[in-house]
């Protein structure tokens, strides 16, 4: 590697950092103030290089030749995407601050889902190519080699906007209220001051930032419709391991981040006890791994400051299904498994195959409560262990196991993997800790997508099926019924074992846990143990009901789904997972057979879910038997 090839890949590296800490910086501001985790951050930087696009193909045969027209797209498209921003807080999140934090985050999801379908009947779904911007469409030549001026504009803007918003943070009245609001939101509030009209502002303010990235973005990448979700999570992880609320804290990460990939690049192959690695491929998960480093080391980031010690008070639906199943529940679950099994002698192939889909996505998302309902450790990564369950039973039904022993294999595979992560881990908490979820699961991700000759790599693992008596779609989707019934109920008697009472009570209240002799750390592990098991079940059904397994399983996508369903069905209802799996399983298999536009229509129902029912759907149906109980 000659020092001219280091030199110019260093400056890439500089020039993508600086984008991406503009898209951080507008993360970090939203979260520091509102405390949302706002999943469709990614959208809004999308709507930029979308909105910069048109607005630049307008302008250009009024102003050819000249880079006014380039700029005045860059701050049009900015602002456009800041009045989104704001109008997304105004007619949406507004209306949900005072809903848990992982409800606000299935809105944003819902988000996502309708921005990108107006993406694509605006724009199409080819790529949008921005033109080169005249004045800096050349080559600068740096130790012989040609680095493009572009790039070195985009290093400079970075510093600028940091500059601009460390003199707005710490020099204006602004500033003061959006660092006093960050600290203390109620005390800010008994002052007077106005926050529905400060987050509104900073909402603008962060969607603004996110605008301009992805017009700035426009001339090295283009437009396309995948660059919401894949930027996101470079973004969350900048975030996180600069510190949540610290501007600066996300611009070292960004350098960080950027330096690392470019290193990475720039290695090429090294040969490490005698194995070749081929670095570039680490791009795709380097800053997953740098991140979980950190925060082993530092949980807080690298500026961050600790979070208060205090949990969230619980909602009216969260402390009443704290009462044990009454006779109402049992009845409804025996009138479920009936119809359960009823339904091959009405039911075709088609809707056993939906069926069985359903109830794995259940225990999926049943896994998910138990970890995140029960205990509090919200995961952004859950589709690690339900990936790493249908990777085991793959393996091992190709290597001649019986489809006992490989789907036996699964949960303990998963389970293994939960608990090595849970030892890793046991110190973070909150934000935290969901990040370093989302790290493992990327991480797992990459193996399976790497590791060809064990995984099979992008293709993944095919030709796994049942025995011939599990052939019919009947069978196999009696035996899931037969193996994932008990599973939920079993999910359902853990939270009223003296462990799932010391899971609340570390959820709940870690302090008062700890002072009564409850070792949290312990339980956590434990928790996370349980629930890897379950996921990694459900994860081995998955492969033999699809006939196979690839890297998707443990994509970012897949644990929001699992995410999804456990909210629309209700955190901690009894019935959340299999309400919230049925929801969405069958809100998009019907509307994807109905229209082009599939996804803006589930975002639209998710919403409509989320607003109407915020304790979920199992929610509501507890709800409805606590007042039939009470009726005369």
């Amino acid at each position: 590697m000659s020092l001219a090839s280091l030199a110019v890949q260093l400056l890439n590296g500089l020039a993508s950092a600086s984008s991406l800490f503009l898209i951080a910086a507008g993360l970090t501001l939203i979260f520091g103030v509102t405390r949302v985790v706002n999943f469709a951050h990614g959208s809004l930087y999308m709507l930029g290089a979308y909105v910069a696009w048109s607005v630049g193909r307008a302008l250009s045969p009024l102003l050819p030749g000249t880079a006014a027209g380039f700029w005045i797209a860059t701050i049009t498209a900015a602002l456009a995407v800041a009045l989104i921003g704001a109008l997304i807080e105004v007619l949406l999140l507004k209306r949900l601050y005072a809903a848990p934090e992982l409800l606000q985050l299935t809105a944003t999801f819902a988000v996502v889902l309708i921005v990108r379908d107006a993406a694509l009947a605006i724009w199409g779904p080819d790529d949008r190519l921005g033109p080169r911007v005249p004045g800096l469409d050349g080559a600068v030549s740096i130790l012989g080699r040609a680095v493009p001026q572009y790039d070195l504009l985009l290093i400079g803007v970075g510093p600028i906007v940091l500059i601009g918003l460390t003199w707005l943070i710490r020099r204006t009245r602004f500033g003061v209220v959006v660092r006093a609001a960050a600290e203390n939101r109620e005390l800010t509030a008994a002052l007077g001051i106005d926050q529905a009209r400060l987050y509104t502002a900073v909402f603008a303010l962060g969607s603004f930032l996110a605008g301009l990235a992805g017009a700035l973005t426009l001339p090295r990448v283009g437009a396309n419709l995948g660059m919401d979700l894949a930027v996101i999570a470079d973004a969350f992880v900048v975030t996180v391991l600069g510190g949540l609320g610290s501007i600066p804290g996300a611009f070292a990460a960004a350098l960080l981040i950027g330096i690392i990939k470019a290193l990475c690049i720039a290695a090429g192959t090294v040969d490490v006890a005698g194995t070749t690695i081929a670095m570039p491929k680490l791009t795709l998960v380097i800053e997953f791994i740098v991140m979980a480093l950190v925060l082993m080391l530092r949980p807080t980031g690298l500026l961050g400051a600790a979070p208060a010690l205090h949990a969230p008070p619980l909602s009216a639906v969260e402390r009443a299904l704290v009462a044990r199943p009454a006779r109402v529940q049992a009845v409804v679950a025996i009138v479920l498994v009936t119809a359960g099994l009823l339904l091959p002698l009405a039911g075709d192939t088609y809707t056993l195959v939906l069926a069985t889909d359903i109830l794995v996505a259940a225990l999926f998302a049943g896994s998910l409560q138990l970890l995140t309902g029960r205990g509090g450790m919200t995961s952004f990564g859950h589709a690690a262990y339900f990936g790493i369950g249908g990777y085991a039973a793959a393996i091992a039904a190709t290597r001649g196991y019986p489809f006992v022993a490989a789907l036996v294999v699964a949960p303990f595979a998963a389970a293994l993997a939960a608990l090595a992560f849970g030892v890793i881990c046991r110190r973070l908490s909150g934000i935290y800790f969901a990040m370093l979820t989302l790290a493992f699961a990327q991480i797992a991700w990459s193996i399976a997508l790497d590791w060809d000759s064990v995984t099979g790599g992008s293709n993944g693992i095919t030709g796994v099926w049942p025995p011939a008596a599990l052939a019919d779609p009947s069978h196999y989707y009696l035996l899931v019924l037969a193996i994932v019934a008990p599973a939920l109920v079993a999910l359902v008697v853990i939270a009223f074992t003296p462990f799932g009472y010391a899971l609340r009570a570390g959820r709940d209240s870690p302090l008062r846990a700890a002072a009564i002799g409850i070792d949290v750390g312990r339980r956590r592990i434990k928790g996370l143990f349980l629930s890897g098991a379950f996921a990694g079940l459900a994860g081995g059904l998955y492969a033999y009901s699809k006939g196979g397994i690839g890297p998707d399983s443990l994509a970012i996508p897949r644990s929001v789904d699992a995410l999804v369903m456990m909210l629309i069905g209700g955190q901690t209802a009894w019935f959340g997972p299999l309400a919230g799996s049925a929801a969405l399983t069958l809100l998009q298999d019907t509307l994807s057979r109905t229209t082009e536009y599939w996804r803006a229509w589930v975002g639209v129902a998710i919403l409509a879910l989320v607003l109407l029912f915020p304790g979920g759907l199992g929610g509501a149906l507890g709800t409805w038997s606590r007042r039939l109980r009470r009726s005369p």
